[in-house]
């Protein structure tokens, strides 16, 4: 593993598309992942359609992913819509080569209080997806799936081609949206290719969101000296990586030969971290900016319903196939992140310099 922005395929690619702009349809363009990969894409010159209803994701994320992407960015239309409208969708796959799928309910435990309306969302808008990307005859619908289809399976690392009992109403939506895209392409030959993302985190990431917001939400709370919750005893696993190896991973897939990106594929670190790692690695990262935070211990509540007990990746598939390389290890994504994630939690007008 590398800590460089990204693989040479993947500057291979960005300079292609550089060269010779697509048009990409990116859903879910106001949250986390997706307005991470309208600023790259727009940073590339491309023509970026964002689909959002703003349930989860938010205007100031689009508006900064805009500014970042700088003056000489490509161009980008915003629809203001629901995936569970079949009308939004088609509207936003028209004219279409590329689809990136990210409007999406998140949460493990907001599946388990409301599976009905997760299964709206994540199941029967990600149907309306692949209606329109069909009827729009897009090139390739690639698609967020999760780690959570592993379920409680005891292979580890997790390999693609063994899985477990599901967990939550939102692993199944997950592993139904697999079934969906599966049969898409061989009922319609709609190309589609299923990232199972692991715990993701970075810049734009909300710290009441999903699981992996643990991050930004334990990094508030060592800057307000409020004690950080661990549920369970700590040794819970995840495979953290940082959303810059996402944004790659969207778009080696999009752009890969057709005979190489089939299927679904492990996107991860590789790197197995608990909890316990993970709260001592804040805590250092922390202490030279709030001297108080090197002192800081956990308090632990009791472990939550649906989570799996450990998580890691194995991406020899997504290597082999996406020639996909993570270019950042958990410590070095902390570090590129820290400033934006202590910049949001600092009360306003308090400013403060990290050091990298």
């Amino acid at each position: 593993m590398t800590d460089q922005p990204s693989g040479s395929r993947y500057l291979h690619v960005r300079h292609a598309l550089t060269a010779r702009p697509r048009v990409w349809l990116v859903t879910g363009a106001a949250g986390f992942i997706g307005s991470n990969l309208v600023e790259e894409l727009l940073s590339l010159g491309q023509t970026v359609v964002g689909l959002d209803d703003f349930s989860t994701g938010k205007e100031s994320n689009l508006g900064e992913a805009l500014g970042r992407a700088g003056a000489s960015s490509g161009s980008f239309r915003f629809i203001e819509g629901d995936i569970r409208n079949l009308a939004s969708c088609h509207a936003a796959c028209a004219g279409v080569d590329y689809v990136l799928h990210h409007a999406a309910l998140a949460s493990v435990p907001e599946s388990i209080a409301d599976p009905l309306t997760n299964s709206q969302v994540n199941v029967e808008g990600f149907l309306n997806v692949l209606v329109a990307a069909r009827d729009a005859r897009v090139s390739r619908v690639v698609y967020a799936s999760s780690s959570a289809v592993y379920g409680d399976t005891i292979t580890i690392p997790q390999v693609e081609s063994v899985v477990g009992e599901l967990l939550s109403p939102y692993a199944a939506s997950k592993a139904a949206n697999e079934l969906y895209a599966t049969t898409f392409e061989r009922a319609y030959g709609l190309a589609t290719v299923g990232l199972r993302y692991f715990n993701v985190f970075g810049k734009r990431q909300d710290p009441n969101g999903a699981y992996a917001a643990v991050i930004p939400r334990w990094i508030a709370n060592l800057l307000g000296d409020v004690p950080c919750e661990i549920f369970g005893d700590g040794n819970t696993t995840r495979d953290f990586l940082y959303v810059a190896d996402v944004v790659q991973a969207n778009i080696l897939s999009a752009t890969a030969d057709a005979a190489r990106a089939r299927g679904v594929f492990n996107v991860a670190c590789g790197q197995e971290t608990s909890l316990n790692e993970l709260f001592q690695l804040i805590r250092q990262s922390l202490a030279r900016l709030h001297p108080g935070a090197r002192s800081a211990t956990p308090r632990h509540a009791e472990a939550r319903l649906g989570d799996i007990r450990r998580s890691v990746a194995n991406i020899a598939k997504a290597r082999d196939q996406l020639e996909f390389v993570p270019a950042y290890r958990p410590e070095s994504g902390l570090n590129e992140a820290l400033q934006w994630y202590v910049a949001r939690a600092m009360p306003t007008g308090v400013h403060a310099a990290v050091e990298r």
